[in-house]
């Protein structure tokens, strides 16, 4: 099929992208379980999860984030523009530096969340899970700045685990005193790698990133030195349990976008979320700036929490009650911990039966049992969140594993 052919496809007919990493992650994937990812062919496990997660906690894993949305911020308006955007202050944000924040809607209601890299004075990347190029495009009226969709052309790894250091200082990269939330650059094959000591598991990790041409050896490099420590790529499932034990939120899992919200009560604010916190109130305007103001006056109708469930079923999509009579919430992601031995689920809740921490919830539980599905009752407690955070985490220099 020519190039020509390709192009005179119907939209509905185009195939899924590969990322520069798919020689490799197809060559690896025993399961053949793949998914969409923005448009791209994501691995949802290559052999099994349950080893998949073990070695994010024990040694050293690879996932592909190619696929994530990439923006380019640049101009002499950029920090004035993103700061009117996104809810913390940008101009706290130190060149070399990376933050996670979040962006809303001028009702106060979550677009989505992300990180922010500082690459120079007036140069950003701005990471989401999400597409907005047309809504970054129509917020520039007014500001001296440019907005271009790179995702295609960077490949980026997340190289997680308490072996992450040292699988890099083996592969030659010098990052033993880059800090959390830092990022440096290095020469690599003939171009540059860009490592940030950023990921999504809440333990010791990395992103890397890089031109598409040197994905290849990327690869390759990270997997000869990290072979001695058990390196491993891993799928968006083990990935998952390993954001829940850290208490990360994932978009459209845990909060549905407002601009994607069919109903207008689905819609989530900073405070409903348990994003409050990043709110700088301090440096001026920023959308949804007023809005949030009066709920924090009047308080919220919904509150994001972590429960603690009896058993060992995991209650994903369940209904949360209240002394097993009144639908109070439901649960937006769960899971059986390998790491804690518990069974542990965020969830929305409404306000104020999320008080305390031994409050009368109770989960509606369907387990499929001999081709029958069992409807089960399972106590639940409001606990603290992150239900996972170990100390290599956040260490510099970080130890030896």
């Amino acid at each position: 099929m020519t190039q020509n052919d390709r192009e005179a496809r119907p939209h509905y007919l185009t195939p899924r992208r590969r990322t520069p990493f798919h020689p490799r992650t197809a060559e690896a994937n025993r399961l053949n379980h793949w998914a969409p990812w923005a448009g791209y062919t994501s691995a949802l496990e290559y052999d099994d999860v349950a080893m998949e997660h073990s070695a994010i906690r024990n040694a050293a894993t690879v996932y592909d984030i190619s696929p994530m949305m990439k923006y380019r911020v640049t101009g002499p308006g950029a920090t004035a523009f993103l700061n009117r955007l996104t809810l913390r202050d940008v101009a706290k944000l130190a060149v070399g530096a990376v933050h996670y924040t979040v962006w809303c809607d001028d009702a106060g209601k979550i677009i989505d969340d992300g990180t922010l890299f500082r690459l120079a004075g007036e140069d950003y990347r701005l990471c989401c899970q999400e597409r907005h190029l047309p809504w970054l495009l129509d917020s520039m009226a007014g500001f001296d700045v440019a907005v271009t969709d790179e995702t295609e052309e960077i490949a980026a790894l997340s190289l997680q685990g308490p072996c992450s250091w040292s699988v890099l200082d083996r592969a030659g990269f010098d990052v033993a005193d880059l800090r959390p939330f830092r990022m440096r650059s290095l020469p690599f094959g003939g171009g540059q790698v860009m490592i940030s000591r950023t990921g999504f598991t809440g333990d010791l990790g990395y992103e890397l990133w890089t031109d598409p041409d040197h994905a290849l050896a990327l690869w390759d490099r990270l997997f000869e030195a990290g072979a001695p420590f058990g390196i491993r790529p891993i799928g968006s499932h083990a990935l998952d349990i390993a954001r829940i034990e850290a208490g990360f939120i994932v978009t459209n899992s845990d909060f549905i976008p407002v601009h994607q919200a069919v109903r207008e009560d689905r819609a989530r604010s900073p405070f409903e979320m348990g994003l409050d916190w990043m709110i700088d109130w301090e440096k001026g305007h920023f959308n949804g700036r007023r809005a949030l103001l009066a709920e924090r006056a009047a308080g919220s109708q919904w509150a994001f929490v972590g429960l603690d469930i009896e058993g060992n079923v995991p209650a994903e999509q369940s209904l949360v009650y209240h002394d097993r009579r009144r639908e109070v919430g439901h649960i937006t992601a769960a899971c059986w911990s390998p790491a804690l031995k518990r069974n542990i689920a965020l969830a929305q809740l409404r306000q104020p039966y999320h008080a305390g921490k031994s409050g009368n919830l109770w989960v509606e539980v369907y387990a499929l049992r001999e081709l029958q599905y069992i409807k089960l009752m399972l106590r639940a407690r409001v606990c603290d969140r992150p239900f996972f955070r170990h100390p290599r985490r956040t260490r510099t220099p970080p130890a030896p594993f």
